[in-house]
């Protein structure tokens, strides 16, 4: 398939299966920069953006990075979740299976599908609103139990992908089933739910946990200064033993953690508009190269070749940037390529490896 990552016979998965928020929302661009108080009322005005909730952002870009379709003969992206019987839950089902999503393992339930009211300061940062009693948070751990053949048929060549927007039974459901079956086990949590995570175990089951800089924080109780990480990647490495860490920091770019080793990769320079789905899109080419059997830490900390799964992400968290939509409409491998070579980024082995016309 043209314009996807390859995916010869030996590639080391070939499924995607999570859970998390499926939903919409809006965006609204606030006055000014100052953090919005507690008892403050602020003039916004109304963006003309599309936004998308977590496991949707993270199974697009996988999908479309990898060539999905629902059969899954060449990679099969499979959300567990639920939508409202309304039009929103409609388009985004529509919008889902056009990138070859497998959408048959999301109910349509009788609540409103899941809504986000995103806030927007002037450079580009932000945080979000999401209803509680949507669609989203009718998914039970019975639904989860329900999809275990999905986690069963692939075992080890299966990546299981436990997103917020849903319950942490639920997430904690999932991994534990990723685990029984061997899966590579994803995940990432609002900065209110990684103490609990850590308390109960729930980061125990992790093998790659996703973090921003406010979340790296909430569990390491340590503040992340990007050019010495050390004190913050400890920390979270203890909460998490064994997983890789992936740490966005902004406009210094990522942190990946590994086995002790660490590196930061700087993103390119681009014109950002809305830094909104950024970490999300940043998980999504992680896990697509390394479905794609990329390593995950370059082999040297060095800036400029493009070389390993941490670098794709980047490169796509960059790109997400450009677009005021959390999902980049025309976000994919030869966009990505395109930035890479002009912002003077070569794209060498092994992630170079990876990438043609991406034939099974």
């Amino acid at each position: 398939m043209r314009g996807a990552l390859r995916l010869g016979p030996n590639a080391p998965f070939r499924r995607l299966v999570g859970i998390g928020g499926i939903g919409a929302g809006m965006f609204l661009a606030l006055e000014g920069d100052r953090t919005l108080g507690r008892n403050e009322s602020r003039a916004a005005r109304l963006i003309d953006a599309r936004d998308y909730c977590k496991l949707h952002i993270i199974a697009h870009h996988v999908a479309v990075l990898l060539g999905a379709d629902p059969s899954g003969r060449r990679f099969h992206v499979a959300p567990v979740g639920a939508v409202g019987d309304d039009e929103t839950g409609r388009r985004l089902l529509a919008e889902m299976a056009a990138v070859g999503i497998d959408t048959s393992h999301v109910a349509v339930v009788d609540r409103p599908t899941l809504f986000s009211v995103c806030l927007r300061y002037p450079d580009g940062s932000g945080g979000n609103l999401t209803t509680v009693d949507s669609a989203a948070a009718s998914l039970t751990v019975a639904a989860v139990d329900a999809a275990e053949p999905l986690l069963a048929a692939d075992g080890p060549r299966t990546i299981a992908l436990a997103a917020p927007e849903v319950g942490l039974d639920c997430r904690r459901r999932m991994l534990e089933l990723a685990t029984a079956h061997g899966a590579l086990r994803a995940a990432s949590f609002t900065s209110a739910e990684v103490g609990p995570a850590r308390e109960d175990g729930t980061l125990a089951l992790v093998d790659v946990l996703a973090l921003n800089e406010e979340e790296a924080r909430a569990l390491s109780g340590l503040e992340l200064d990007p050019d010495r990480p050390e004190p913050v990647l400890d920390a979270c490495a203890r909460a998490a033993p064994g997983a890789r860490l992936v740490i966005t920091a902004g406009a210094a770019g990522a942190i990946g953690f590994e086995e002790g080793r660490w590196a930061r990769r700087r993103p390119p320079a681009v014109r950002a508009v809305s830094a909104a789905g950024a970490g999300d899109a940043l998980l999504a080419g992680v896990l697509a190269a390394t479905a794609a059997g990329v390593p995950f830490l370059p082999a040297e900390d060095d800036d400029a070749p493009l070389s390993s799964a941490l670098d794709l992400g980047v490169l796509l968290a960059a790109h997400s940037v450009t677009s005021p939509h959390t999902i980049h409409p025309d976000a994919g491998l030869e966009r990505l390529l395109e930035l890479a070579r002009t912002t003077g980024r070569p794209v060498v082995p092994p992630l170079a490896d990876a990438i043609g016309r991406g034939e099974t």
